[in-house]
């Protein structure tokens, strides 16, 4: 599931592949950009934006994408066989004489004027990862609805730019409160901390291969309670539960331990 800590990872991938050569092959598979030629046209840089990916080239043109539950991007030498998933799933070919990159299943895919990239990411929070990091904003964004239920705000890229379902999940669980409880009464030598706790979760990952936020390495105790229901919480043995939280729009799985997580609930 892609978070900010793999989308920074699918971004180093891509800028690494593409950076500085020529597009020799370009192919955007969805009805508005169907008729798009990027070839002749350099890759200049790569770079994420909380979940977003903005793929910039030569003459100020700037491929925005966004892989929600299941986008993702690949990248392929030549002669090697795509295997991310079948044709029919495959948004944009962007290739070069020594790489491919291929994406997949992507739910937002746009052309932009690089001057009017503030149209599809200008409404993000502080990034988590990147330079525009602000704590204190972080902070601020996320009081400011003080009855908003905690896994909301967090979920919220408003605020802060970066976390999904998984982060929600560990951080409240390593808030000691449910994703219910109103962001208003996290008490506030915790609420001070959240900014900063988040941050941190996401740096140590933003290398690793496979998340972890307990510091363990085993599969199944990588997470303290994403995706462990009905298994015990790995702190105090209880049954981790899972609910969906939100509007219903879109599933939202949302894990939490009714023992180490006071507070209320669906």
């Amino acid at each position: 599931m892609p978070e900010g800590d793999s989308v920074h990872q699918a971004a180093r991938r891509l800028h690494t592949a593409l950076a500085g050569h020529t597009v020799t092959r370009s192919d955007l598979r969805v009805p508005k950009l169907a008729t798009v030629d990027l070839t002749g046209r350099t890759v200049l840089d790569v770079t994420p934006r909380g979940k977003h990916l903005l793929t910039r080239f030569e003459g100020g043109l700037t491929l925005h994408s966004h892989l929600r539950m299941d986008g993702s991007w690949r990248v392929y030498a030549p002669g090697e066989r795509w295997s991310g998933g079948p044709g029919h799933q495959i948004r944009a070919i962007i290739g070069t004489d020594d790489r491919t990159a291929v994406g997949y299943r992507l739910p937002v895919l746009e052309l932009l004027r690089t001057a009017d990239e503030h149209k599809a990411v200008g409404h993000l929070g502080p990034d988590l990862l990147g330079p525009d990091w602000d704590a204190d904003q972080a902070l601020r964004n996320l009081l400011a609805a003080p009855d908003r239920a905690l896994g909301e705000a967090l979920l919220d890229q408003r605020n802060l730019a970066g976390i999904g379902n998984i982060y929600k999940s560990e951080l409240c669980f390593l808030m000691g409160a449910t994703p219910w409880l109103p962001i208003g009464e996290l008490p506030a030598d915790k609420a001070s901390r959240l900014p900063a706790l988040a941050k941190k979760l996401l740096e140590a990952n933003r290398e690793r291969p496979a998340r972890t936020t307990t510091g363990r390495t085993r599969t199944d105790q990588r997470l303290y309670v994403y995706g462990r229901a009905p298994r015990p919480c790995l702190r105090c043995g209880t049954p981790v539960r899972t609910a969906d939280q939100g509007d219903g729009s879109r599933s939202r799985p949302t894990y939490w331990c009714p023992t180490c997580q006071p507070g209320p609930t669906p």
